[in-house]
């Protein structure tokens, strides 16, 4: 199944993608592997895995993850991660039925045609397994530029999916082979730099797809906005739809 058309502009910023968005900590996955039951050993399939930054917390954490990625430059960067890596798309998961005891996705849920890879999920994921669906915001609201940036990434944006389309609970209320989901929500501080911020900033899928000079010019827009005031650490709030399969 093809990608979306935005969803194909991260094999050109796989590397600004790794060093910009939000790692996942401890706490984050501890949560996560404590409310879906998970133990060392546990088999868990992280789908659209990106260049690995859910994926190399999972096997952190000691469980026996295979990452599905379609886009061989983001899978480039998840050879070092220790995950057993595979090319494939959540339309189409190559992996047998009922083989694993959990499935992950983060940030990238909005990307997927949502019937057909909700009923590949539920065919890979053992009975009473669970989904677990992730979303990343960094918290730069007390920040002098905090709120006008965020103002301006949104006057800047093209339609997306994840900001025009329908919430990922609403989503799985609405498939009967999914229980109701439950929100759980884990906030921890992160590194942060005006390159970090400038590395995030064009990891965007919208802004990967602009001409140069556009480009170009809205870096030069948000590097004279941030100016030398940037903190050293910042808060990043991880939001965790976890939902089992009925």
């Amino acid at each position: 199944m093809p990608l979306h058309p935005l969803a194909e502009q991260f094999a050109a910023v796989a590397q600004e993608y790794d060093r910009g968005r939000p790692d996942y900590p401890p706490a984050a996955v501890g949560a996560l592997a404590a409310e879906l039951g998970l133990r060392p050993g546990s088999r868990v399939l992280d789908l659209a895995a990106g260049t690995g930054k859910l994926t190399r917390a999972l096997v952190a954490l000691g469980l026996d993850v295979v990452a599905v990625e379609p886009q061989a430059p983001l899978r480039g960067l998840l050879e070092s991660s220790g995950a057993e890596i595979l090319e494939g798309v959540a339309e189409a998961i190559p992996v047998p039925d009922a083989s694993v005891e959990a499935v992950t996705v983060a940030d990238g849920f909005h990307w997927f045609e949502r019937d057909t890879a909700l009923a590949e999920i539920a065919r890979v994921v053992k009975p009473g397994g669970a989904l677990a669906l992730l979303s990343t915001a960094p918290d730069w609201s007390d920040i002098s530029w905090g709120h006008v940036l965020g103002e301006l990434i949104s006057q800047r944006r093209t339609p997306h999916p994840y900001f025009d389309g329908k919430p990922f609970d609403q989503t799985l209320r609405e498939d009967p082979r999914w229980g109701d989901p439950r929100l759980v929500e884990v906030a921890a501080a992160q590194p942060l730099s005006a390159e970090r911020i400038v590395d995030y900033v064009l990891s965007f899928s919208w802004v990967a797809g602009m001409e140069l000079a556009e480009r170009e010019a809205f870096v030069a827009e948000i590097r004279e906005l941030i100016g030398e005031d940037v903190p050293e650490q910042a808060r990043v709030r991880f939001f965790m739809w976890l939902s089992r399969l009925g």
